[in-house]
């Protein structure tokens, strides 16, 4: 992959990397991918034609060595400080979309938090606001 990535890229391997990292992409999980696309301003420049080949271009970084290294670090070297809590609200978004966010969405969570030096205060908040968005009445 040689091609540089742009910040709608980066933000797309988040939510991949959010939804791979139990090792089950599930129907939700890409749903919820597809419609944060389609309706959250960040993406109201991205061509969706792309998703599918971003998407797999991630995958083929993770499935390598080190591949969630990688990926985490490509999405801070990529991503413009600005958008690190943006980031960081995405995959907490897609990790949630099943209803039970497992141990290793938690690990992941706290890799990408410490690699892109969130403050845990911010965090709180997000995670607060998915869990009173999912919440079953």
């Amino acid at each position: 992959m040689n091609k540089p990535l742009s910040a709608h890229d980066a933000l797309i391997y988040v939510m991949v990397m959010a939804s791979a990292v139990d090792s089950t992409m599930n129907d939700r999980e890409m749903t919820r991918i597809g419609q944060l696309i389609g309706f959250l301003p960040v993406f109201r420049d991205f061509d969706d034609d792309k998703l599918i080949s971003v998407a797999r271009d991630c995958a083929a970084l993770l499935a390598g060595p080190e591949g969630l290294d990688v990926v985490l670090e490509t999405v801070r070297d990529t991503l413009p400080a600005k958008l690190y809590d943006t980031a960081y609200a995405l995959a907490v978004e897609v990790a949630s979309a099943d209803l039970s966010v497992k141990a290793e969405e938690l690990r992941l969570l706290s890799l990408l938090r410490d690699r892109l030096g969130l403050d845990k205060l911010t965090c709180a908040a997000i995670e607060r606001s998915a869990i009173a968005r999912f919440r079953r009445g």
